[in-house]
């Protein structure tokens, strides 16, 4: 809980600080800008790793995994789409709904409410005592895929903005090639996992994602080839092999595990690095122009975003009848409603196609709300769990 909270305060306080910071740094504004941003990708990388090593599938049972898709695909799009819809009825001018950009602006930034934290998702239900249950296991697989639901999708979005351009047809190629390569070295690939080599492949896969995009400036200005890096860290902690004897989802009490240095090292460092994303997300935001807004219409926005994206996560209280009571899939329902690292990456790149306004200031204020709200999440999940007539779903 305290992690969550943290989070969510560094959040809102790279928020405030990126309404007043613009204005001191004078022209050294555009230098420190890109400094934020090369950092934000930096610790969107380190965590996109730690995603992709989380992540199991057995190769063995594709069909049971393409409804687990299904389902989570689903349940990433009712939120994605009524958002969306928000952005363009409510909070958009009177007749932009008519409007391609507009439409598409909504669609891009919208898709923040998508994609579950796996990260805290995880690490809040085994600290609760619910990794040995059917819902962990459930989630675990379906908040891994919304993740990757969430970064496939950012290519036909980025084509409805700049249009089919060649760029985007190599960028959809690279990505077909590293996720072939993800499917096929799946924990295979024998490198070291400790937290200063994953920010080590972080920082390298940052810089050739950065000099990739300015080659590229050089031959199209308006449309240069910009490979997330999303995708390729998540593909890297798909393959990296685990050591011998270990499993990131395992809950340490029911393992006998005891925490030592090393555990308590990478912990620490995967809690400074996520904490220091949050606040260069916040510092990424455009200042907000309150002339044109109000406070008070602010916070009605970010309240009825938030109520929005979790009905949204519901989807799957209307499968999985065969396997789980519908107590459990409440529970995994309420489970998924966390939001942190991916729906903020988003964000970023929103921003980065100069998408601001009230739009991604109250989506940004949701994505606190709900990190803030995480720890009540998974208390009614404990709640539900505890009360059904048995702890562990058939």
């Amino acid at each position: 809980m305290k992690r969550v909270f943290l989070f969510s305060t560094l959040l809102v306080a790279g928020l405030v600080v990126s309404q007043v910071l613009p204005g001191a740094l004078g022209e050294a504004r555009t230098s420190v800008s890109v400094l934020i941003r090369l950092l934000t990708m930096l610790c969107l990388s380190f965590i996109m790793i730690h995603v992709g090593y989380e992540f199991e599938i057995d190769r063995g049972r594709p069909l049971s995994y393409a409804v687990d898709y299904g389902v989570a695909a689903t349940a990433a799009a009712f939120p994605w789409i009524f958002c969306a819809l928000y952005f363009i009825f409510v909070i958009a001018p009177p007749g932009a709904s008519g409007s391609f950009d507009q439409w598409t602006n909504a669609l891009l930034a919208a898709r923040f409410a998508a994609p579950t934290s796996a990260g805290i998702l995880f690490s809040m239900l085994a600290a609760a005592g619910l990794s040995a249950t059917w819902l962990f296991r459930k989630a675990r697989v379906l908040a891994i895929f919304d993740d990757l639901d969430t970064v496939l999708l950012m290519i036909p979005l980025k084509m409805m903005i700049v249009g089919a351009r060649w760029q985007l047809a190599v960028i959809a190629l690279v990505m077909v090639l590293m996720l072939g390569f993800g499917w096929k070295q799946l924990h295979r690939v024998r490198l070291p996992v400790t937290w200063p080599w994953v920010l080590s492949y972080a920082a390298g896969i940052t810089l050739v994602s950065e000099l990739i995009y300015r080659a590229s400036k050089i031959i199209d200005d308006v449309v240069p080839i910009h490979i997330e890096v999303l995708l390729p860290a998540f593909v890297l902690g798909c393959v990296l092999a685990r050591p011998r004897g270990t499993d990131p989802h395992a809950d340490d009490a029911r393992e006998g595990h005891q925490e030592g240095p090393e555990y308590r090292a990478e912990q620490t460092a995967s809690t400074v690095v996520s904490g220091a994303f949050m606040v260069f997300v916040g510092l990424s935001m455009p200042r907000l122009s309150f002339a044109e807004m109000s406070v008070g219409l602010l916070v009605l926005h970010t309240l009825a975003l938030t109520f929005l994206s979790n009905v949204g996560k519901m989807f799957p209280l209307f499968c999985y009848r065969r396997e789980a009571n519908w107590r459990h899939r409440l529970a995994l329902c309420i489970g998924m409603w966390p939001r942190g690292e991916v729906g903020a990456g988003v964000l970023v790149v929103s921003l980065s196609y100069g998408i601001g306004g009230m739009m991604v200031a109250s989506a940004t204020l949701s994505l606190a709300l709900n990190l803030l709200g995480t720890g009540f999440f998974i208390l009614a999940v404990k709640r539900l769990i505890s009360d059904s007539p048995s702890n562990k779903a058939p």
